[in-house]
């Protein structure tokens, strides 16, 4: 690569001798100019650290446990929605500035780790030459604006949500509104009731549904949830009205963001998300005052009532059924029977969504625990622009191959199989889903990526791997950046001591689910060693696979035989330390050489 003239919002790019333009955008422009400013202005002792740590969350850019100059820069990502050439540029970022790879996570973003300090202006240019941003993906901004990875190739859609995310992407990134709100603020959609884009536990979660006119028409629209979350409390959004129109869906989410805005606790960070002004205010206040502004936001100067002006261009039909056509079955708790003995029939029976009136097909790529080598990051786009197709990345950590033909379907399977992508597994036992944990997050106690492997291999070595319908998602911590407590198997990291020393361990929760505009937090089973954790999950899984009845999803088994404490009885034993002269491994954690200890550091932003 090649930069000439590399002056601020000036610098010409040249990837592989193919010139790409300089950045456009003026938004993005402007603020890898001020970026630079207050680097320099840092750098010169001029600016404080907490002035300049709170600019950086808001470009993006976390520190990492690792200290010093390396940094983890996370890339908004807005419903998923990725382009040939900026996985190209993302290929090139990784190899040239991190480590070779990035992170897909579980809100569609994707980050690089061990980006240094001095080189963030540099990579925010290239990013910016390719329409890629990090403004607001990390902070106490409007994050990322989610949506369902197969809106426009769903079958079973009310609408595609698409260009409604972009129009909310669209008003609400840089809005004065949530540049320094009291804590984080989360968007996403989904175009039906399985809900793959999760409103359930977003602070504003929209989903597309239907209302029968008095004359008998039909007339689609939104259903709003508000102050969901999950972290170290988790709490379930609560729908704000039967039915919100298409017109007012905007003025909806800002007079939500107005409410927090103004009510969020500004003293405590602990309680300062939706859920806990609801708390505070109680659920009828919330919902009062969130209608009361929306009722006069018209007098703003940011109203953004009406159709948006991009859904009026691109349009929200839904995908439709294909006539006569079984659409794949969708969402958690699915159940996925594989009867092809192996290779491409068995890839194609998992991993291949069908249905859709257009007679096109959407195909999973795997991404193991979200990750994407920059030889994988190209070999995507190559995909795209030789087989003329739509890519987005999904909650779960994968990539979703949109728009191909049935007859493209040998050849995109092959090509897979040479990137290391072509596993029959995503979506599900084998798609484990993990934050990046102890690696590089200052707040994580455990290495959660060395669990989701070990516990991935553990699976095949059993055979379930290929279990459908079951999701297991890790954290390194309590915070649930790994989504554990909506995973029908989840774990999140814990110190635990034993024989007087510390050791790695986990909290192993049972049942979570999200979907049918409804959601169960998993229930608490038991704590137990990081290094029986694996043999947990199998066990817990075998025993559903051997006791469920037909078409019952794990919840129900679970609730069937008294639930998570009584599942826990069966692995007692696997709650048990050997002393560590005789198995040192128990108090050394995945991934690590010495000995386990808990280093927490301080808390720049949960995710």
């Amino acid at each position: 690569m090649t930069l000439v003239d590399p002056t601020p919002g000036n610098i010409e790019i040249t990837v592989d001798d193919q010139s790409i333009p300089l950045v456009t955008d003026p938004d993005i422009k402007a603020d890898i100019a001020k970026f630079r400013t207050m680097l320099d202005g840092y750098l010169a002792g001029e600016i404080d650290e907490d002035v300049f740590r709170v600019f950086r969350l808001t470009n993006g850019i976390y520190g990492q446990r690792q200290g010093g100059e390396n940094q983890m820069i996370r890339v908004r990502m807005p419903y998923g929605a990725i382009t040939a050439d900026q996985l190209d540029m993302l290929a090139h970022l990784a190899d040239e500035y991190s480590r070779g790879w990035g992170h897909i996570t579980t809100r569609q973003n994707i980050q690089m780790h061990y980006v240094q300090l001095r080189k963030l202006p540099e990579v925010m240019q290239l990013m910016g030459s390719v329409g890629l941003t990090t403004r607001e993906a990390c902070g106490d901004t409007i994050r990322n604006v989610q949506g369902c990875h197969l809106a426009g190739a769903c079958p079973f859609e009310v609408l595609d949500i698409s260009a409604w995310a972009e129009a909310a992407n669209e008003h609400f990134i840089r809005n004065p509104l949530g540049q320094r709100l009291p804590r984080k603020f989360k968007i996403n959609f989904s175009g039906c009731e399985t809900d793959c884009g999760q409103a359930m536990f977003n602070d504003a979660g929209v989903i597309a549904v239907t209302r029968t006119r008095e004359d008998g028409t039909v007339e689609a629209g939104f259903r709003v949830f508000v102050a969901g979350g999950l972290g170290a409390n988790p709490h379930a959004a609560l729908a704000l009205e039967e039915f919100t129109p298409k017109e007012d869906l905007l003025a909806t989410i800002e007079s939500i963001l107005r409410v927090f805005e103004q009510t969020g606790n500004r003293d405590n960070k602990l309680r300062a998300r939706m859920k806990w002004v609801v708390d505070e205010l109680g659920w009828e206040e919330t919902q009062r005052r969130i209608l009361a502004t929306r009722r006069l936001l018209p007098a703003s100067a940011t109203w953004p009532g009406g159709i948006p002006k991009i859904v009026q261009e691109l349009g929200d039909a839904p995908a439709g059924l294909a006539a006569g056509a079984t659409p794949t079955p969708i969402g958690q708790g699915v159940n996925v029977l594989l009867g092809a003995p192996s290779g491409f029939a068995r890839w194609e029976q998992a991993n291949v969504v069908r249905g859709v009136a257009k007679g096109t097909v959407s195909a999973y790529a795997w991404c193991e625990l979200g990750d994407i080598t920059s030889d994988q990051f190209r070999g995507i786009a190559r995909i795209i622009r030789d087989f003329d197709v739509d890519v987005r990345v999904s909650n779960r950590q994968n990539f979703i191959i949109r728009d191909l033909e049935e007859a493209q379907l040998p050849q995109l399977f092959a090509r897979l199989q040479e990137l290391g992508m072509a596993e029959p597994g995503a979506e599900l036992t084998r798609d484990v889903v993990s934050c990046p944990g102890a690696d590089t997050c200052s707040l994580a106690v455990t290495q959660s990526r060395g669990l989701a492997k070990a516990i991935g291999e553990r699976l095949e070595e059993e055979g379930l791997a290929e279990v459908g319908g079951i999701r297991v998602n890790i954290s390194g911590c309590m915070n649930s950046c790994g989504q554990h407590h909506i995973a029908d198997i989840g774990f999140f990291g814990v110190e635990r001591r034993a024989h007087g020393q510390s050791a790695p361990g986990c909290q192993m929760l049972l049942g979570g689910h999200v979907g049918q505009e409804s959601i169960h937090f998993g229930d608490k089973a038991m704590r137990l060693p990081a290094k029986t954790a694996a043999d947990a999950a199998a066990r817990v899984l075998r025993r559903f696979v051997d006791e469920r009845a037909v078409g019952q999803d794990f919840r129900g088994w679970m609730d069937s035989v008294g639930g998570a404490r009584e599942i826990a009885k069966g692995l007692k034993d696997l709650d048990a330390f050997p002393d560590p002269a005789d198995d040192p491994d128990f108090f050394v954690d995945y991934d690590e050489t010495g000995p386990y200890v808990a280093e927490v550091g301080e808390s720049e932003c949960a995710t």
